[in-house]
């Protein structure tokens, strides 16, 4: 076996094969006897069809398995004798393999760049303190009054703006095409997250009236309405008003811990304070890795930049889908959306190496104990026994990934430990 290495580029590398006809031989009458034992053909019985039979038949089918026994065993081999590790599985490229010539192709990965490590003590960066305004105090409790506001039933009157409105609704296109229907959905009339269209429709509704009304959807709607004229079947069951309480001493003693509205005020200060503070820190490690990241130049795998991408997708279509939106119908482009990110993953990925390799010449790790502290934080904010949790992140192969964000995270309360920090 003869095999060259390839420096493509300081993180592209390739190894290229040239194997012998006879190692190939080898290979493809070993698949051509499993072949025989595998298939079935008229006239012969099973497990006896001559291998001659076999490989005139599904030749290419016993090259292509012969080729994948050969790569497996030999990339393998040559990158662990070579001390290489690829940050990615390798791609085969360039593949030939006939019957009686040496089988030929390439082995293309990419690895971690050898990284000079940039001046990192001392890194300048400017941050907020944290900080809570009374703009802020209002609106939180605002959502506190919200969420124990109450709907108390309209009788006497016809539905109007502000009204909750209890519906079974169906719809349809008007051009013709798939429909559907909700049954006992609460829509508050005039919501700005309502097409106008559908506000003016329920105005004036009385308790069991049925309307039809026709929304007009702009093409830059939902796919599934988007430029397309939809007809509603709504009928009214029941008009609801939201009564909100008003921040009082009653407000805060429903609430069951407090005794007056400035102390609930004050405990929501202090939470407020508490989430700014954490917000405030993460925004000063994201400074110090950008300041860091810009010192250094080095080319960055493409599997560590497709990582981050994916990532970030995911992570939108996650938060869509807790909002209740189908991200497959969110009307997104998602390989336009994907590649969007692709100077910040780049930026991302650079992050992680230069602080891969600072925790690694500085001796950072992770012990037992430290691990089992964060375990046990994560399990409480699930709502689980840390030894539930263990198992979960085990079984699901996150429990590495775990340690090494507790790593990453020591890593950079070492840089803010000594950069010099302007608090604006």
């Amino acid at each position: 076996m003869k095999v060259d290495f390839v420096e493509e580029s300081a993180v592209r590398k390739a190894l290229v094969f040239q194997i012998e006809p006879e190692v190939v031989q080898t290979e493809i009458e070993t698949s051509a006897r499993e072949y025989s034992r595998r298939i079935r053909l008229p006239g012969f019985r099973p497990g006896k069809i001559p291998p001659e039979v076999v490989k005139k038949r599904f030749h290419s089918e016993i090259l292509g398995e012969a080729a994948e026994r050969i790569v497996n065993r030999v990339v393998f081999e040559e990158l662990e004798g070579r001390g290489l590790k690829p940050v990615a599985a390798p791609q085969v490229k360039d593949l030939s393999i006939e019957e009686g010539r040496p089988m030929a192709f390439r082995a293309v990965f990419e690895t971690l760049p050898i990284v000079e490590v940039p001046e990192w003590k001392g890194l300048r960066v400017t941050a907020r303190g944290p900080s809570v305004t009374d703009e802020d105090l209002e609106r939180e409790l605002d959502r506190l009054r919200d969420e124990a506001a109450r709907f108390e039933p309209v009788e006497g009157r016809p539905a109007q703006r502000g009204d909750h409105v209890l519906l079974d609704l169906a719809w349809r296109p008007v051009e013709g095409g798939k429909g559907g229907r909700d049954d006992n959905a609460l829509i508050e009339i005039g919501n700005p997250g309502n097409h106008e269209d559908m506000n003016r429709g329920l105005e004036g509704m009385t308790g069991g009236e049925t309307r039809q009304i026709d929304v007009s959807w702009a093409a830059d709607a939902a796919p599934a309405v988007a430029g397309k004229t939809v007809r509603y079947t709504v009928t009214l069951k029941g008009i609801k008003r939201k009564v909100v309480p008003e921040a009082d001493d009653e407000f805060a003693k429903d609430l069951g811990e407090f005794d007056s509205l400035p102390e609930l005020k004050e405990k929501l200060r202090r939470q407020l304070l508490v989430a700014d503070e954490r917000r405030a820190e993460r925004e000063v490690k994201a400074a110090l890795v950008e300041a860091l990241a810009q010192r250094a130049g080095f080319e960055v795998p493409e599997a560590l930049v497709e990582r981050h991408m994916t990532a970030r997708a995911e992570g939108l279509a996650r938060g869509l889908a807790w909002r209740g939106i189908d991200p497959r119908r969110a009307g997104l482009d998602w390989r336009e959306y994907r590649e969007s990110t692709r100077e910040d993953s780049v930026k991302a990925a650079r992050a992680d190496i230069l602080l891969d390799e600072i925790a690694r010449r500085e001796g950072i790790d992770v012990s037992e104990a430290e691990l089992e502290a964060e375990l046990a934080r994560l399990a409480e904010r699930a709502g689980k026994s840390k030894e539930a949790l263990r198992l979960q992140l085990q079984r699901d192969g996150d429990l590495g990934a775990l340690r090494a964000r507790i790593r990453e995270e020591k890593t950079l309360d070492l840089l803010k430990a000594n950069a010099s920090i302007e608090l604006t």
